[in-house]
């Protein structure tokens, strides 16, 4: 199981020397990938910057670690510019690119955007259909509902040939998003419970099985967090994820009210307190 770490950016805020020692450290301590949420326009909830130029800045000032904006608001934002954007961030990180998409619950920011709230799962779909072949081919030919390209194509293309999509799941998440992570994503983030888990996954490998996909293709990533009132028995649900068979795993430091030093610290102390079977 490859563990990694939610950059904490809410509570960094603007502080951009703390952010680049936060991921810094995160790569030196070894953990595997690193994630930032997306919020474009929204009320509330704190600072957050755009997550594919955070990304860019990151790729900077690390070497390993994976890069993972978690989740994408797709369906708001333009495909072939988002196609650009990734394939750019993948280039400059040397193909450390893990994109988190998700169709979000906010109308308002979609409002803002210019985009349909209401279509936005379908459009999802054939969006991922699209930045694929944008990934993978010089030359695209693509007629569908929302975007339509002819005779072009990115350049350069990406390191990663196509970049790994991961779809961002509600909790539970529904039967029609069961079925879209199996016939269209590399894996997907989970928010339900660990008892929810084995019927959720179970469903989402017949839909890979149903369109000719290998279902253990199909990784899972779920949170831990190692502060806060559950602080107590993070080791326990490490241990409980890993025996459920995740592919990955996410700590969290943020929701204590630690500062910049303190999270980093908390950071070293789970590394070295971390579960080994």
């Amino acid at each position: 199981m490859r563990i990694g770490i939610s950059l904490p950016v809410r509570e960094l805020e603007n502080d951009i020397g703390a952010i680049k020692a936060f991921a810094q450290a995160a790569d030196e301590l070894g953990l595997t990938h690193v994630r930032v949420p997306d919020q474009v326009i929204r009320p509330g909830s704190g600072p957050l910057h755009e997550p594919l130029s955070m990304m860019a800045f990151i790729a900077g000032v690390t070497d390993k670690i994976e890069l993972v904006p978690s989740v994408i608001i797709l369906p708001a934002r333009q495909t072939v510019l988002v196609a650009k954007q990734v394939a750019t961030l993948d280039l400059l990180s040397e193909g450390r690119v893990r994109l988190g998409i998700g169709v979000g619950r906010t109308e308002a920011e979609y409002r803002a955007l210019g985009a349909d709230y209401h279509n936005r799962g379908d459009r999802c779909e054939e969006q991922m259909t699209l930045l694929r072949s944008l990934w993978t081919q010089e030359t695209v030919e693509f007629d569908g509902k929302w975007d339509q390209v002819s005779g072009a194509g990115l350049n350069p293309l990406p390191v990663q040939r196509p970049i790994p999509m991961w779809i961002g799941a509600s909790a539970p998440p529904s039967p029609k998003l069961r079925r879209r992570i199996g016939q269209f994503a590399d894996g997907w983030f989970v928010l339900c419970a660990p008892e929810e888990f084995p019927a959720v996954r179970g469903d989402i490998r017949s839909a890979a099985i149903a369109v000719g996909r290998d279902p253990a293709s199909v990784g899972a990533e779920a949170g831990v967090a190692v502060v806060g009132p559950r602080e107590h028995e993070w080791q326990a649900r490490v241990v409980a994820w890993r025996n459920l068979g995740l592919s990955h795993l996410c700590l969290r430091t943020l929701g204590g009210g630690l500062s910049t030093d303190q999270h980093i610290g908390r950071m070293r102390e789970v590394m070295a307190e971390l579960p080994t079977v």
